[in-house]
């Protein structure tokens, strides 16, 4: 009978775009895990750690003898740039030994994490291996941010992008649309926009914020004004975040499965086109290729 090299403590999450890479856990759960939003950490055997030294060698060594190449690898949980650096280029070390093919290592990271790294800290990080640094910023408005206890600021998020970029890593931002609700579109949309113009990230997402296990924890933070958008106060909302969007060459996706229209281009070169498509949209849903509510997910 088969067994994973690996043994993982459920559920595991990553980025669509890391779906062929080896998932390698070095924490377990979250470091923070108080966003309002997120439900991914908030189960009793998520409650974080950082995992030991021998029992991330004994991973790597296990998968190395079941794999005959290994090109990527994901560093899970929620921020494995929590850990030290010293810890991060051990076990960048340990995967470069294990797995000569080894193109690309990537992970999560709170911005909070790299409050505590420098520049020249990233840079050896970078050239031991480490290549993309998932960086939710949620939103880049510091009222929404306070609302859903992302422990971030407008400022935090930019300082941290600003590192990647000068270390040479790849940043791939999250953003959530309809986040800030029907009272705090507008500038969820707008600063969010101007935070990424700021910080010039190498690809940008948005997904529509959900709540399979219910409002409740959401709203005891936000509030009792939040409303959530409708199909179609999302597209508005998405169309300000793109009309004030002003990139040079990010990478634009809105494909992910809980968002109703998907928008695909590099920005700002295919700007007009992805206004053009939301605005149809919101003219006329009916002509739009919008995924069906059955076919919507996490």
């Amino acid at each position: 009978m088969y067994s994973f090299p690996i043994e993982y403590v459920e559920p595991v999450f990553r980025p669509p775009s890391e779906a062929k890479s080896l998932i390698l856990p070095v924490t377990n759960g979250c470091s923070w895990n108080q966003c309002t939003f997120c439900e991914m950490y908030t189960q009793p055997q998520k409650k974080f750690r950082a995992r030991k030294p021998d029992d991330i060698r004994r991973d790597i060594a296990r998968a190395a003898e079941a794999f005959e190449s290994v090109p990527r690898v994901f560093l899970a949980d929620g921020d494995a740039m929590v850990l030290p650096t010293r810890r991060l280029l051990e076990i960048l070390a340990d995967l470069k030994q294990a797995f000569p093919g080894l193109r690309r290592v990537s992970s999560y990271c709170l911005p909070r994490n790299l409050a505590r790294k420098s520049v020249e800290e990233l840079v050896e990080l970078r050239e031991a291996g480490l290549g993309i640094l998932y960086v939710g910023m949620e939103s880049g408005d510091d009222e929404v941010l306070r609302r859903i206890n992302k422990g971030e600021t407008w400022e935090s998020t930019r300082s941290a992008l600003k590192k990647i970029k000068q270390a040479g890593l790849t940043s791939s931002v999250m953003v959530l649309n309809g986040l800030g609700g029907e009272v705090l579109s507008r500038q969820h949309a707008i600063n969010t926009a101007t935070l990424c113009n700021e910080t010039q990230p190498d690809y940008l997402s948005t997904l529509v914020v959900s709540f399979p296990q219910g409002e409740e924890r959401f709203r005891a933070g936000f509030g009792d004004d939040f409303v959530p958008l409708s199909q179609q106060g999302l597209f508005e909302e998405i169309r300000v975040f793109l009309e004030h969007l002003e990139l040079d060459s990010t990478i634009f996706r809105s494909d992910h499965a809980s968002n109703y229209l998907v928008l695909k281009g590099t920005l700002g070169r295919d700007k007009q086109r992805l206004l053009g498509e939301v605005d149809l949209a919101i003219r006329d849903p009916g002509a739009a290729p919008l995924r069906a509510e059955w076919m919507r997910g996490l």
